[in-house]
């Protein structure tokens, strides 16, 4: 197994205990082969906008990578045996072996330190991982420690299985307080599971190429699993799909042995979103037919069995769009971000309302993605908020929708309340064909909360209390609409 790749569950066991702000965690501890790794002040695990930022070099060099530094182009160059990864600071892609990668979060450089998202470092590395929340210790074990490790779906790293796993050195034995998988197949477009208990399964989608991947934790393979499913020397298994154009085949393994984790993998031809199916019954169905979320936006559609309404809001432009520049060069995606996330603490306190952002810090959803997750969610009202620019003299707040019926409806209550919560002159409710309220299929408007180009308008735009206020008013209007009190 190569080494080159790494943290596979890191990922997902820092969301399950987040960190918070841009800053250091000096509460948290990285162990390699049961060696702590001393990380001085500045090169802490850090989190960027929900992404968590790992200081590449200290990991590598104890692992004892080749790592280059090209101070000209800001690329860092790490390389191992016959596998090179390429990273540009501030770029939202990289290279893996030549071929370009779309990163979560771009790598950046602070205090002299490299610092690169987990999520794309653990699609290209592979130790063996495991996360004590109590003392928020991050333990990784290397292959020759014993304890087994494996690669992550597409690595290509030792299995003709396009990499499902890796050589797992100690397999799992059977034990009673583990769940067995007995059965697995494909049909409707849906991936079946069966189990012989209960079972948390962790899926995530992964790209280059599009996968979706569901971790089975404290899952063994049957006794009898090999007698009806292919299953190799190093538990690794493959069944081919030709009758579905979404999936190419489904790809299983023993992912992990400490604790016994089986991986499953759903190859697919083209991005897809899923729905998830755990009653507890003793299958678990991934189905290709209900898409539950945009595999382009990471958000979750919340249970259908709620009786909630779910609204989606955007805060427009992000990341390489700064939209409109104000009289005094502030950017408009810094507005709409500060506004949306007012909105977001507001629904927090709403009992009766699920919310999904399409973006919560500095990153560009494109206007496809925002569209596309308010649609594969089924929201109930979608919700963009902007700042506008014209003449110097332009002032006050305009409200645009293009379809007519339920979204006129619901651009009308929220005009009523952007004008009395932001206190600037009523410059109408305007239809016009945006894409973001064009291309969602939901009652969708687009609030424009002011001139940027405006000195008046631009001052109290970003001033907290301002954007409060209309935070406050874009949730009541949206109350209004769905009939809530």
């Amino acid at each position: 197994m190569k080494k080159f790749s790494f943290l596979v569950i890191l990922f997902l066991c820092v969301l399950a205990f987040p960190l918070t702000g841009h800053a250091a965690s000096n509460a948290t501890h990285i162990l390699l082969d049961g060696n702590e790794i001393e990380l001085s002040q500045d090169r802490q695990v850090q989190t960027v906008n929900n992404s968590v930022m790992i200081p590449i070099r200290v990991v590598v060099e104890e692992l004892g990578f080749d790592v280059d530094w090209d101070s000209k182009t800001g690329t860092v160059t790490i390389k191992q045996s016959d596998s090179e990864i390429k990273l540009l600071l501030n770029s939202s892609t990289a290279t893996v072996n030549g071929q370009t990668v779309k990163l979560n979060a771009a790598a950046y450089a602070q205090n002299g330190t490299t610092f690169v998202p987990i999520r794309f470092v653990s699609e290209q590395m592979g130790l063996g991982v495991n996360w004590d929340g109590t003392t928020k210790t991050v333990s990784l074990t290397t292959q020759s420690s014993g304890s087994g490790s494996a690669a992550l779906p597409g690595s290509n790293s030792g299995s003709s299985n396009s990499g499902t796993s890796g050589t797992v050195t100690s397999p799992s034995t059977p034990s009673t307080t583990l769940t067995s998988l007995k059965g697995i197949s494909f049909t409707d477009n849906q991936l079946i599971m069966a189990v012989d208990g209960q079972v948390s399964p962790v899926t995530s989608t992964l790209t280059n190429p599009d996968r979706i991947v569901i971790d089975l934790p404290n899952v063994q393979f049957a006794s009898d699993f090999s007698s009806s499913y292919p299953l190799d020397s190093k538990l690794n298994g493959a069944i081919a799909v030709t009758e579905y154009p979404d999936v190419s085949q489904i790809r299983y393994s023993l992912f992990n042995s400490a604790p016994s984790t089986v991986r499953v993998v759903i190859d697919l031809n083209y991005a897809k979103g899923f729905k998830m199916t755990n009653a507890g019954d003793g299958l678990v169905i991934i189905d290709l037919n209900q898409e539950s979320a945009s595999t382009s936006a990471s958000a979750s559609k919340p249970s259908s069995s709620s009786g909630k309404k779910l609204v989606v809001i955007d805060a427009g432009h992000g990341g390489s769009d700064p939209g409109a520049i104000s009289v005094t060069g502030r950017k408009e995606k810094d507005f709409t971000l500060a506004v949306v996330l007012k909105v977001e603490k507001l629904l927090q306190n709403e009992p009766n309302i699920d919310y999904v952002l399409t973006r919560s810090g500095d990153t560009y959803p494109t206007l496809s993605d925002r569209s596309n997750l308010a649609n594969n969610l089924k929201a109930d009202v979608f919700v963009s908020v902007h700042g506008n620019s014209g003449a110097a003299t332009a002032t006050g707040v305009e409200t645009y929708y293009t379809r007519s019926g339920e979204s006129l409806k619901l651009a009308n209550i929220m005009h009523k309340y952007l004008v009395k919560s932001s206190g600037l002159p009523d410059r109408k409710v305007r239809q016009a064909s945006l894409h973001v309220t064009r291309e969602t299929t939901m009652p969708a408007v687009l609030l424009e909360c002011g001139f940027l180009s405006n000195k008046n308008d631009e001052a109290k735009m970003y001033s907290s209390a301002f954007q409060q206020k209309v935070a406050e008013g874009i949730v009541a209007g949206i109350k209004e609409y769905l009939g809530i009190d």
